[in-house]
């Protein structure tokens, strides 16, 4: 398109400038809250969430979705930021962050960290996350807020009707086919969370994981009512740990917007129920297991409490699900 006039060239750009910039700062609508399930006690409690606005912004405004497409979700920007969060510098945000979330600094082995990301991976002391021992139990692997489904092809997957597709989840024919029918359980770390990974059985599994690549979205609730798809859309590694008592396990980790990387910290082929299996770099982010039809029995609360869109607070080794 050519202009004979470059002032009224200059006024079009300007204002169409202008018009990208009004929109991108319109107030996105107030959006619903996030609701859980304390555990402990049964209380439904909101979520105060990490980057509320930053999320908001990005899954509701028309800038902010663009912006999204073509950045934020890429590789680089995740690990730029992760990297940001290993300088000395960031370890400054580290007091602040404990105070807003409340975090519980007691269970902590160290209270001093070189960098955000050093607290971020934080371990904790033994006996601040007991195992449930019975060999007939099956444990969560992580600290986070967990739903859970006794068949993925009866279930809709969070909201909006779309069904969890597990072919596209594994990028495995063969491996999808055995857990068509089968129980999923997913336990979401938000950043505030204890961010390593345990293995939920005992059992035997390979040396390393299945790698697929994806992309970065957010795993969050107010991203996902949006795009449930983003858990076969985001990069994720799984393995599977084969049991005498729960069958062929499988357990994916799958990374998030800000997520640095998945670290596997676990050697050999032989694992122990409660075994640290790897960790999150920065980032809030997401641990998915599956199991084979009519091998587990889920908690009876975890189930109602999905039934009604309802996530319920869990603690890595508690009792998710015994042998059926």
């Amino acid at each position: 398109m050519k202009f004979k006039n470059p002032k009224k060239k200059w006024i079009i750009i300007w204002f169409i400038l202008a018009l990208i910039f009004i929109i991108a700062i319109y107030p996105v609508p107030p959006q619903n809250p996030i609701k859980y399930v304390e555990r402990e006690n049964g209380q439904i409690k909101i979520e105060k969430v990490y980057g509320e606005e930053w999320l908001n912004w990005l899954y509701h405004n028309p800038i902010g979705e663009a912006t999204l497409w073509t950045i934020a979700k890429r590789k680089i920007v995740s690990s730029v930021y992760g990297d940001m969060q290993e300088k000395p510098a960031s370890a400054e945000k580290i007091q602040p962050f404990i105070k807003d979330y409340g975090v519980d600094m007691s269970v902590a082995q160290r209270q001093n960290f070189k960098s955000f990301n050093d607290f971020f991976i934080r371990k904790l002391k033994p006996e601040a996350r007991p195992i449930a021992g019975d060999s007939l139990t099956v444990s969560s692997p992580s600290d986070g807020k967990i739903l859970a489904y006794t068949n993925i092809n009866n279930s809709d997957f969070y909201i909006k009707g779309i069904r969890f597709n597990v072919l596209s989840f594994l990028n495995n024919t063969e491996l999808a086919k055995k857990y068509e029918n089968g129980a999923m359980i997913v336990f979401r770390l938000a950043p505030p969370d204890y961010h390593r990974y345990h293995f939920p059985v005992s059992g035997i599994t390979a040396s390393s994981n299945i790698k697929i690549d994806g992309d970065y979205y957010s795993v969050s609730p107010l991203a996902l009512r949006e795009k449930t798809e983003i858990f076969w859309l985001n990069k994720r590694e799984y393995g599977v740990i084969k049991s005498s008592i729960f069958g062929d396990v499988v357990m994916v980790e799958v990374g998030a917007t800000m997520v640095g990387s998945m670290i596997q910290t676990y050697t050999g082929t032989t694992v122990k129920k409660g075994e640290e299996k790897g960790y999150f770099k920065f980032g809030g982010s997401t641990v998915v297991l599956l199991f084979e039809k009519d091998k587990i029995k889920i908690d009876n609360d975890l189930l109602i409490n999905t039934s009604k869109g309802l996530e319920t607070t869990i603690k890595m080794g508690e009792k998710i699900a015994v042998k059926k």
